[in-house]
């Protein structure tokens, strides 16, 4: 059952750069991720009914908020940015570089010393970025380094959230800071989508790619990423992060057309092969691997 949600919410988030990639030319990033925060926020609200939730909430207004920003409202524009200019698997593949930012920007802001084996994950995932996106920008394609810039600050981004969220949320309920992250997003894009918002009519089958990413790609997929972290821990949640680019290459090619070529196959690997490095999962394995008896 775990192994199926946790395939499930891979495909769910996969899907999400799909969305983004077919609802952004009609919408424009701006307002396509107000309504996607906002939807979910409205998805998550119900934790609001549990008075401690209410309490944890009002205590940490000025955290939420910055986690609003940074997890949420400036990384998902940017990769729904990206997206104007380049392809859905690409841009996935490009977020699993998550950890690696991760890692360097807890060494380097929050003084949490960074092993080996996370210098050595992410001299690989740096290899592999460079190898994955040399085809786009050799292309000549408009907009291509700008995407592709676009899509490492998005990472950038998450990896600063995930050290501030673990230094300052520590103790307050998982669903709290999903819906409190959300809801400041929206708050923070509300003024800036308006003055974005296009003149023309939206066609209803934009509006159900937006409905799709609010309710299904965030609020849907925040509650099952906490189900899993409950029921088999963080670890094996976030061991997410290796499926999602599979699927968001799949859905890529199966629904968009797009072309996966040797290139995509080839950077793709190497960033998650330096991504399991980084956090661990190599070495760990080798380790269980080397004291098993013979």
């Amino acid at each position: 059952m775990n192994i199926f949600e946790l395939l499930l919410l891979a495909a769910i988030w996969g899907a999400s750069f799909l969305f983004m990639r077919i609802a952004v030319p009609e919408l424009g990033p701006l307002p396509l991720i107000a309504l996607r925060v906002g939807i979910a926020a409205l998805v998550l609200a119900p934790v609001l009914r549990l008075a401690a939730a209410r309490s944890q909430l009002r205590a940490k207004l000025w955290p939420l908020f910055v986690v609003g920003l940074t997890n949420s409202a400036l990384p998902f524009c940017l990769l729904a940015y990206s997206t104007l200019y380049v392809n859905a698997g690409l841009d996935s593949v490009l977020n699993a570089t998550t950890p690696l930012w991760a890692a360097a920007i807890g060494a380097a802001a929050f003084r949490i010393p960074i092993q080996r084996h996370q210098t050595v994950g992410l001299l690989i995932g740096l290899l592999g970025v460079v190898v994955l996106v040399s085809e786009t920008l050799g292309s000549g394609a408009v907009g291509g380094l700008r995407a592709v810039v676009a899509a490492l600050l998005a990472t950038f981004s998450y990896g600063f959230a995930v050290n501030y969220s673990k230094r300052r949320l520590a103790g307050v309920q998982p669903f709290v800071v999903a819906f409190g992250s959300q809801f400041f997003a929206a708050v923070a894009l509300l003024p800036v989508a308006l003055l974005s918002w296009p003149t023309h009519s939206i066609t209803p089958s934009t509006w159900g790619y937006v409905g799709a990413l609010g309710v299904v790609c965030t609020g849907f997929a925040y509650v099952l990423f906490f189900r899993l972290v409950e029921n088999v821990g963080s670890a094996y949640a976030a061991s997410v992060t290796f499926l999602i680019p599979i699927f968001g290459v799949i859905w890529g090619a199966v629904f968009l057309g797009e072309h996966i070529t040797p290139m995509t196959l080839i950077g793709g690997a190497i960033i998650l092969f330096g991504t399991a490095v980084a956090s661990g999962k190599i070495a760990a394995g080798l380790m269980k691997k080397s004291a098993t008896p013979r």
